[in-house]
């Protein structure tokens, strides 16, 4: 049986939609705005919420500021693809400024509904993967965007740092998501070269992360977990089964850290919504998304956590710890 799509806020009570038109109707109550910006995500996690904060904040930077000359929303499918494509049929019918989708589900989502309305993509790691533009030179559509391309020959050499005689390597993934799809793919090609076998762990769903990192038990050396928002959403379950194996593992994003991660190498989520956000101003000052090539980001962080690496059976090299952004106490 398939569990029932989440039904959002918007829909479960239409006395919201009432009493925001007679706010709407009422003179003085609320600020006429000049420009308007729907932003939305597949589902709440720190990485993604630090991306959507950094968007509206570089917004208010460049003079746009909700209530007064911005009218700035946001909604959540709370990791359901059913209602992502809800929300952005909803938004397209309000038809803003410009829409701005985090993470590849929802970005897919928006894509579909429209092809006049700006969508400034975010956090999607492979774009031309998902399909959302057929290069990264400038699209010539309504789409453009920052992707969170993880850096995965870095990653490698990060995980050879920590468990330096590992063979097998552990991937838990969501097969549904084209970015992790294409993280598995890029992780295959690159794994010979650094004498690893990749052993993967897929999730459909995230009630499945928890049996499938328990599948690895045994099996890898090392567990990775890429950029996955099902995987992310459980990473708690991971740490678990991690300490209770002692099975280290090495993230792709650095929020998992202080959840239980040994380590990662990854984006500040916070200043990939201010770059996206960046382009977002662009467009409401005249520019069009198609003559803005797709950006990526090449600033990267290692966060550690030595009481998570003694939990998980690794000690971090003093060198190792020196060298990180963040350590974890």
């Amino acid at each position: 049986m398939h569990a029932a799509a989440a039904v959002p806020s918007f829909l479960r009570n239409p006395l919201t939609a009432l009493a925001l038109a007679a706010a709407a109707l009422a003179p003085g109550l609320a600020a006429a705005a000049d420009a308007s910006v729907a932003v939305t995500t597949i589902v709440e996690h720190p990485a993604l919420d630090a991306t959507r904060d950094g968007v509206r904040d570089e917004l208010k930077a460049a003079g746009y500021e909700p209530g007064k000359n911005l009218k700035f929303e946001y909604q959540s499918a709370q990791g359901n693809t059913g209602t992502a494509a809800q929300i952005a049929r909803k938004f397209v019918g309000e038809r803003p400024s410009v829409i701005v989708p985090i993470a590849t589900p929802s970005a897919q989502a928006v894509i579909a509904a429209t092809r006049d309305i700006p969508v400034v993509y975010s956090a999607v790691t492979d774009p031309v993967a998902a399909r959302l533009v057929k290069g990264w030179g400038a699209s010539g559509t309504n789409v453009t965007g920052v992707s969170d391309l993880a850096p995965v020959e870095k990653h490698l050499e990060l995980i050879k740092k920590i468990v330096p005689n590992a063979k097998r390597l552990g991937v838990i993934y969501s097969p549904g998501e084209a970015n992790s799809v294409a993280i598995v793919a890029a992780l295959k090609k690159a794994a010979g070269p650094a004498g690893l076998t990749i052993v993967e762990a897929p999730a459909a769903r995230t009630v499945d992360v928890v049996s499938a990192a328990q599948s690895l038990v045994g099996k890898a050396d090392v567990v990775y977990t890429p950029t996955d928002n099902n995987v992310i959403s459980a990473f708690e379950g991971i740490a678990k089964v991690a300490q209770q194996a002692r099975l280290p593992v090495v993230a792709g994003d650095t929020d998992t850290v202080k959840r239980g991660a040994v380590a990662a190498l990854g984006l500040n989520y916070y200043d990939l919504g201010r770059q996206t956000g960046k382009i977002v101003v662009r467009i409401l000052k005249g520019e069009k998304p198609g003559a803005i090539a797709s950006q990526v980001s090449d600033t990267f962080e290692l966060h550690v956590n030595p009481d998570a690496a003694r939990k998980q059976g690794v000690t971090l090299s003093d060198a190792l710890i020196k060298s990180a952004k963040v350590v974890v106490q």
